[in-house]
């Protein structure tokens, strides 16, 4: 892929204000300009930045109808009446619904949870989740990560004289569903501050609120929060504002006093002696919980998030990881085939998006096939599958493209839909496949903008290698954790020089380990470029070349950093 480097000089006036805030807390002067690009211009400011506190959190009685809400859980609770956690079987659905079943669980033993199958029953609320919970006897069902537009089902459970709270973060329709109470931040009334929350954070709220209530302490609530950063990581919302904090102390969480299961799953990743990041979350960790309800039952990785056993955790975590191995073996074959049947559409016709059809393709991956190609074609994407008479798709975006909308415009074709900017979900009759495509492709060639349809590496400094120390590192961390809205800073070295040593590796030799030194100077900066050896001809030249590139600490010699490298650039 060909990348535009995008650097804006700043303006003279946030140069003085860079300057300033980097003296005044004596960091690198390109770290004042970070904070300046993220709005952020006094030391005051800057510090609440680099030290999100949870009482900094909003009052969760700001949201619409949380006192319907607390009000009729303390009412199922006090009644003894039964509960039902009923999520959905992604990783933000299954820490949601782990999170508020755990909470309430301490307290109150009449309750039990649900996750439906994505392939017998799919998506959101269902009539055979339902009559499950009827036929327990359940009077109050919780809802997480789904429901918003789940008109008919939640009518359907008040026939079984069951009431309904929806906690969920997704676009809603204009006439909502008849609920006791519906929490959803992106409400078209909406009243909180902050709309961006996942739904495992829309969970948490809940309870924070019902603590706040009922008298319980905040710090038995705040025990969960290593739940929330797997959601808020997973589910690829912007990491700002509350969803900033609440990830900053669970990554806390997850590093110092993880759950037993996901103590069980960092130890199957590998992880359990690294500082994890969000990075290790979306990678690592998340994969792992997903797997279960792409392959089998999200129900599993619920069992396994709420366990309190470690030796039964342990066992659960390994049947999980092997979930996920049968996964990548599916992805990989899908992919290959996806990828083929992009480059047979595109000899045929040329658009701005990508809209693939198969055949008995696994529902479970299809969105995770989406990602690799917009990864590899850089186009708003949507793979579908189709199976007896019905098609199921998963769409992915772009950096500024609205995915959602596209699916949208295509709405009077769609039994049902759902999702968010940056992904949505769909299930449509087969016969209406061939006119979903082509309007869908359509609405993406009259809505893109010729910047979106650009792969960018935006540059968020200038610096020399020998600004590069472990002192840098040390200070960039601070901006993390990192993520949509607050992305990982990119920095560009002009003029750099491989010191002699630079070779290329991998199993495929796709990869080049980098051994660089800037112009004039003996430092020698190791990095990494991934899939990018067809350079390592000019590198070896001795001719200079430009790098962008991220910086990590170095995992196998601590105290070091290292360039990731993104970009390279020969000299012209």
């Amino acid at each position: 892929m060909i990348f535009q480097w995008n650097y804006t000089t700043p303006e003279p006036a946030d140069v003085g204000t860079a300057t300033r805030l980097a003296a005044e807390l004596a960091i690198h002067p390109v770290l004042g300009k970070l904070l300046v690009d993220r709005g952020i211009t006094d030391s005051v400011a800057a510090r609440k930045f680099f030290r999100p506190k949870l009482t900094d959190l909003h009052p969760p009685m700001l949201m619409n109808e949380m006192s319907k809400a607390v009000a009729r859980l303390s009412e199922a609770i006090d009644k003894r009446e039964r509960i039902l956690v009923y999520g959905d079987y992604d990783v933000d659905g299954v820490t949601a619904v782990a999170l508020v079943y755990k909470f309430i669980r301490r307290r109150y033993d009449n309750i039990d949870y649900y996750i439906p199958d994505r392939y017998e029953e799919g998506y959101g609320i269902g009539e055979k989740g339902i009559d499950f919970a009827a036929e327990t006897g359940v009077r109050l069902i919780i809802v997480l990560d789904c429901g918003i537009k789940a008109t008919h089902e939640v009518a359907y459970a008040k026939e079984h004289g069951i009431d309904v709270i929806i906690c969920d973060h997704h676009v809603p329709d204009a006439a909502l569903p008849d609920a006791a109470a519906i929490l959803n931040p992106k409400r078209s009334d909406n009243t909180y501050p902050y709309e961006h929350l996942c739904g495992c954070g829309v969970g948490f709220k809940f309870m924070q609120a019902f603590a706040q209530v009922r008298g319980i302490a905040f710090n038995e609530l705040a025990s969960l929060l290593d739940l929330c950063a797997v959601s808020i990581a997973t589910d690829i919302v912007p990491v700002t504002d509350e969803n900033r904090i609440l990830a900053h102390a669970g990554l806390h969480r997850l590093n110092a006093s993880p759950s037993v299961g996901l103590q069980a799953i960092i130890e199957v990743c590998g992880l359990q002696d690294k500082e994890l990041t969000m990075s290790d979350i979306i990678f690592k960790i998340g994969p792992r919980i997903n797997a279960s309800g792409r392959v089998q039952n999200g129900r599993e990785s619920v069992r396994l998030l709420v366990e309190e056993d470690y030796e039964a955790a342990r066992r659960q975590a390994e049947s999980i990881n092997l979930f996920n191995e049968q996964r990548k073996e599916l992805d990989k074959q899908m992919t290959e085939e996806a990828v083929t049947a992009v480059r047979q559409q595109e000899d045929g016709e040329a658009h701005s998006g990508i809209a693939i059809v198969g055949s008995q393709w696994h529902k479970g991956v299809i969105g995770i096939v989406a990602s690799r190609l917009v990864e590899q074609f850089h186009k708003p994407t949507i793979v579908l599958t189709e199976n007896d008479g019905y098609a199921t798709g998963s769409a992915r975006s772009i950096g500024g493209f609205d995915v959602y909308s596209a699916v949208q415009s295509c709405e009077d074709l769609l039994e049902n839909f759902g999702g968010h900017t940056y992904a949505a979900g769909l299930t449509l009759r087969s016969e209406h496949v061939p006119e979903f495509r082509r309007r869908f492709l359509e609405y993406i060639d009259t809505h893109i903008s010729e910047e979106q349809v650009q792969a960018t590496l935006e540059v968020s400094g200038l610096l020399e290698l020998s600004d590069v120390t472990f002192k840098f590192y040390q200070q960039l961390s601070r901006f993390a954790p990192y993520g949509p809205g607050n992305e990982k800073p990119i920095f560009c070295t002009h003029k750099v020089y491989d010191y002699g040593t630079s070779r290329v590796v991998g199993r495929g030799q796709e990869h080049i380990k980098l051994e660089l030194v800037g112009e004039g100077s003996s430092k020698v900066v190791n990095g990494i470029a991934f899939g990018q050896s067809s350079q390592a001809r000019y590198i070896k030249t001795k001719r200079a070349f430009d790098i962008c590139y991220s910086i990590e600490e170095n995992t196998y010699k601590r105290g070091e950093v290292q360039l990731q490298i993104e970009d390279i650039r020969p000299q012209e």
